[in-house]
């Protein structure tokens, strides 16, 4: 073993371009605030009575949609310094 350790990525990121990449994850974090909308409507509405289920998609929804604005602001930030290289 080199000491590299790699992450198991749930989207396939080989040979994509990166606007697909990105709009995969998009709708990924948007799939995740769903699920944790309906666990919280389930929990609310008596279908379940296990609050662990909701917290738990809570917390992924919620770090999943802080990562992605993450991920947004480098790109906006990278674009911006684009932007202003003199050419």
């Amino acid at each position: 073993m080199t000491g590299v350790q790699t992450c198991a990525l749930p989207i396939s990121v080989s040979k994509g371009c990166f606007a697909q990449t990105l709009k995969d994850y998009v709708n990924m974090v948007d799939q995740q605030q769903r699920g944790a909308g309906m666990a919280i409507q389930d929990l609310v509405s008596g279908k379940s009575q296990d609050v662990l289920p909701v917290v738990t998609a809570v917390a992924d929804a919620d770090m999943s949609f802080k990562l992605l604005i993450g991920v947004r602001n480098k790109v906006i930030e990278a674009y911006k310094q684009t932007m202003n290289m003199q050419i």
